[in-house]
């Protein structure tokens, strides 16, 4: 491990230790790690600028900075540029910070390098499954979003401002995006990873909306329930 990364390490690991809406240290380590993992399986990744834009990925979230997509490449940037790193690894580990996100169904998310690709596959892996589950409540909670409302249908979002103004139900971030992550990973490793994650969603979801309706406890006898 390169002195700049083991560095950025450890300041991303006391920076986000105490974060509490899925995007913490831990999310950001699991990234680093998948990304390297996938990096191996990808020919052509700079390891020094994936590892560098994995772990700096989240330094300075869109969601938590008034929507300013541009908030992380500047932290990115000042990080790196204090740890006396090439111009041009700055630049590129900034341009693959931009092309991580989700930015709704109906925006077509491409990949400009090999670095962006594993970096946005690991992210996306880390939203689906056990513990992108997890993430995903542990962000509405943070939001203060209810769980679910049947009364609020799921959105494809047109654009990217329109997905950014979203404050639907955590159960709808699922349809709006978690199930469709499966489909939009680019490296073939992921999409191997992908597939067990994703099965467990779906089963999470179909359970999820059966305890909601408490159709196990509808069966038992007598039982009764008002609309």
């Amino acid at each position: 491990m390169s002195a700049v990364i083991a560095a950025t390490a450890a300041f991303i690991e006391e920076k986000f230790q105490a974060e509490g809406s899925g995007h913490d240290w831990p999310h950001i380590r699991r990234v680093w790690q998948v990304a390297r993992a996938l990096a191996a399986q990808t020919p052509g990744t700079d390891l020094e600028v994936a590892e560098l834009a994995a772990l700096l990925h989240d330094i300075a979230d869109w969601k938590f900075h008034g929507g300013d997509y541009e908030a992380g490449p500047r932290a990115a940037r000042a990080w790196l540029a204090s740890q006396h790193v090439p111009e041009a690894t700055i630049a590129r580990v900034e341009q693959v910070i931009r092309e991580v996100s989700f930015k709704g169904l109906g925006v077509e998310t491409p990949v400009s390098s090999p670095e962006a690709a594993v970096v946005q596959d690991a992210d996306r892996l880390d939203a689906i499954g056990a513990i992108g589950i997890g993430r995903a409540f542990a962000y509405g909670g943070h939001k203060g979003r209810p769980m679910h409302d049947p009364a609020t249908p799921p959105v494809s979002h047109a654009d990217f401002e329109q997905y950014k103004q979203s404050t639907a139900p955590t159960l709808n971030h699922f349809y709006e995006k978690l199930l469709h992550l499966k489909d939009r990973l680019t490296t073939p490793a992921a999409r191997r990873l992908a597939e067990e994650r994703h099965r467990f969603m779906e089963q999470f979801v179909a359970q999820f909306l059966r305890e909601w309706a408490s159709e196990d406890a509808a069966q038992l006898p007598g039982a009764t329930f008002t609309a």
